[in-house]
Parts: structure tokens; C-alpha cells; sequence
């Protein structure tokens, strides 16, 4: 557990380290745009310098032996947790591969749906629900409130009446 924790500490760290760095590199600014506010890299070199500091204290604290992960012999990952791991790898892998053929959104309902309904057990309405609920608000959002238009493969003209209900 310590190892994991320390670890993982410093590859995020490093990882922050590289946001940090291509956040900043032209055509992106991390300051303040004359006119226009704050600059395309701004936000994610912020936030990748947050992260930053997390992992450092983390990996501080880990080191100290200040957490109880970092005082434990236990082991990271048993069979149960890699299995498990293992699953939710494949269901991911299999919603972004959909997404080319059937679109992002009908990729996340059958994503949800397996995910609740397969592996969380939950039951049929609350599986129904949350997989028809949350692509629909995310599309509402993405396409509707940012301009993002996310793939939709072959379903594409199951979207165009939705499209009406925009006000440009």
C-alpha cells in the first residue's frame, strides 16, 4: 500500500509537471488576454498546478508514515479488485469503440446499463434511469450549452427533431 501511495503520487505528479508544461506552450496562453479574459492554457495550468501540490503533500505524508495507507503491509490490489479493475477497463473500452458506430450517447446508455445493471446489481428502474438520464442531460449540455458536438455515428438523424428545441 505505502509503494502505491508514494507511487501513484509521483506519476501524477509527474504527469501534472507535463499539463503544466504543454498548457503554456503557444498557441496557449496561461495570462491575461487584452480584451478577452483569461488566456486557453490558464485554466489547465492552474488546475495541473493544484494537482501538483496534492501530490507532493501525499507523497510527503506517505513518506512520514502520516496516513494509514503508508503504515499498512497490506497488498494494493487482491484477485477481487483486479478482476473488478479488469471489468470496468473492458466496459470502457468497448463504450468508446461504440461510440464510432453508434455515437457517444447511445454508447453511454449501454455503457450505464451494463455498469449498473451487470456490475452493481442495482435494479432494472434505477438502471433505466440513470442510463437514459445522464446521456441525455450530457447531451443536452454538450450540444445545446457549450456547442460540443460529440460523435453520433450511425444514429445521427435520430438527433435532428432534438435540434429544434435549441434556441440559437
Amino acid at each position: 500500500m505505502r509503494r502505491a501511495e508514494i507511487g501513484m503520487a509521483v506519476v501524477l505528479g509527474l504527469f501534472s509537471l507535463y499539463l503544466m508544461y504543454m498548457s503554456q506552450i503557444p498557441p496557449l496562453e496561461i495570462g491575461w488576454v487584452p480584451k478577452k479574459g483569461p488566456g486557453a492554457g490558464a485554466f489547465p495550468f492552474w488546475l495541473s498546478l493544484g494537482m501538483l501540490i496534492c501530490c507532493i503533500a501525499i507523497a510527503i505524508r506517505g513518506l512520514l508514515g502520516k496516513t494509514p495507507q503508508s503504515r499498512s503491509s497490506d497488498v494494493f490490489m487482491d484477485r477481487q479488485t483486479m478482476t473488478n479493475v479488469g471489468i470496468t477497463v473492458a466496459a470502457i473500452f468497448m463504450m468508446l469503440l461504440l461510440t464510432h458506430f453508434i455515437g457517444a450517447y447511445f454508447a453511454m446508455f449501454l455503457f450505464f446499463a451494463f455498469y449498473l445493471g451487470v456490475v452493481g446489481k442495482h435494479k432494472l428502474p434505477t438502471t433505466f434511469a440513470v442510463s437514459l438520464l445522464f446521456p441525455t442531460a450530457v447531451f443536452f449540455l454538450f450540444e445545446s450549452g457549450m456547442k460540443i458536438l460529440l460523435p453520433k455515428g450511425y444514429a445521427e438523424p435520430l438527433f435532428i427533431p432534438l435540434y429544434k428545441l435549441f434556441v440559437y
